[in-house]
């Protein structure tokens, strides 16, 4: 039997609530050949990790954790001088990334060793006019969306979708503000006081299926955008949000696809990517454009229908 190369395992000892280190543990033993596992020490560490293990030649990088930790790997890898294949064990509070390229479904079955394809895969990017830039591999949320990421973060006991969903209705009551702003989808303009916005290359943000059609091979973000609608109106699409039902001809909620957006706000606002925080409105930040970088990073998938890297 060939020797097989090792691949580098960053890991968040702090994922899952502290579940992340109760798994690899498990693994230790019979995988130990197979793996150099690197823990991050703090906010950031995983995205210098994975730029460092792409660098040194690992073929493969593993975020073992949630989104966050997807976050910043990718951000390591795009960053980096040299190629390498990003891959993912799902061990965190919530796992968007993972269920939209097939291995939430994989880790279940990993004492099988199903065989992983790898996948050329869309990445997001977010830029400002003063010069800051950041990737996301799973999705941008803009407004009341950040204020939901904000009080999740607050929840210790919950994991998943009941962890957002409580997070949701926090804050329902507590950050429900439209901002008045332009957002220019490609070729179109809408001016309007705006609730919330997703844009997602994959499916789910905080466990609620947003954008269920969406493509992460198309070179497309597909959105949710939320205008100046109620407190009730929102609670009443809680369940079309989890389900993936969100109607199309539902006043002032637009759904849609685009490659560039551009967004002017008339107050600064809030964004999140990948569930890690991009802004605050106390960074004073008004005016971003976000587009698509089509096939940009290499991926393990497990049962993705899109063409082969």
């Amino acid at each position: 039997m060939p020797q097989v190369e090792p691949a580098c395992v960053i890991y968040n000892p702090h994922a899952g609530r502290g579940r992340a280190m109760r798994v690899l543990w498990q693994l230790r033993q019979p995988w130990s050949q197979e793996f150099v596992l690197r823990p991050s020490r703090g906010p950031g560490h995983a995205e210098e990790l994975a730029q460092q293990a792409a660098e040194e030649g690992f073929a493969v990088v593993i975020a073992a954790g949630g989104d966050g930790t997807v976050h910043e790997v990718g951000n390591g890898l795009l960053r980096a001088a040299r190629s390498a294949i990003f891959s993912t064990w799902p061990i965190g509070s919530t796992n968007d990334y993972a269920f939209s390229i097939g291995l939430d479904r994989w880790w279940k079955r990993r004492r099988e060793r199903l065989p992983l394809q790898v996948r050329y895969l869309d990445v997001g990017e977010i830029r400002t006019p003063g010069g800051k830039r950041r990737y996301f591999l799973n999705g941008l949320g803009l407004g009341f969306n950040g204020a939901v990421t904000v009080e999740a973060r607050k929840i210790s006991w919950l994991r998943g979708l009941p962890l957002f969903a409580w997070a949701t209705l926090k804050a329902l009551w507590k950050h429900f503000e439209a901002i008045p702003m332009q957002i220019r989808f490609d070729d179109l303009v809408r001016q309007t006081p705006t609730l919330a916005l997703t844009m997602n290359i994959a499916h789910r943000e905080g466990g609620f299926l947003m954008t269920p059609r969406a493509s992460l091979v198309d070179g497309l973000l597909d959105y949710v955008h939320a205008g100046p609608i109620g407190r009730w109106d929102l609670f009443r699409h809680l369940p079309n949000m989890a389900a993936g039902t969100i109607p199309e001809d539902s006043p002032g909620v637009w759904l849609g696809r685009a490659k560039r957006v551009h967004i002017h706000a008339e107050r600064p606002v809030r964004i999140h990517l990948d569930g890690e925080f991009f802004c605050h409105p106390e960074d004073g930040q008004c005016e971003f454009t976000i587009e698509t970088l089509p096939r940009r990073l290499p991926v393990h998938t497990f049962g993705l229908n899109a063409p082969a890297g």
